[in-house]
């Protein structure tokens, strides 16, 4: 069984940075695409990152680029997400998944961690 605990999240005034973890279990973390999402309160949950299993890709929302970087530790079974420059408009409950056995329409999830920028 798959699972993907995250951390990392809190409370942190604009301008401040972050940095979520996501470490996986269950199955070989290194074959499998792994993304961070996200959902503000009344909002449907919005895609922010991606990164290939290898980490030689990575995409972005535009509203994070510039901002967020994305990356992953193989050996650890883990991926990031850095966040600088937050902005009040990036409070949400993030959210990492990982693609499923046929690809992101069946994706795996974490519980979710929450990060709040006050203004």
């Amino acid at each position: 069984q798959v699972q993907l605990v995250e951390s990392g999240g809190g409370l942190v005034q604009a301008g401040g940075s972050l940095r979520l973890s996501c470490v996986a279990s269950g199955r070989i973390f290194s074959n499998y695409a792994m993304g961070w999402f996200r959902q503000a309160p009344g909002k449907e949950r919005e895609f922010v990152a991606s990164i290939t299993w290898s980490g030689g890709y990575t995409r972005y929302a535009e509203s994070v680029k510039g901002r967020f970087t994305i990356s992953r530790d193989n050996a650890e079974k883990t991926v990031y997400l850095q966040m600088y420059s937050l902005k009040p408009e990036d409070t949400a409950v993030y959210y990492c998944a990982t693609e499923g056995a046929t690809g992101w329409g069946d994706a795996y999830w974490g519980q979710g961690t929450q990060v709040t920028v006050s203004s």
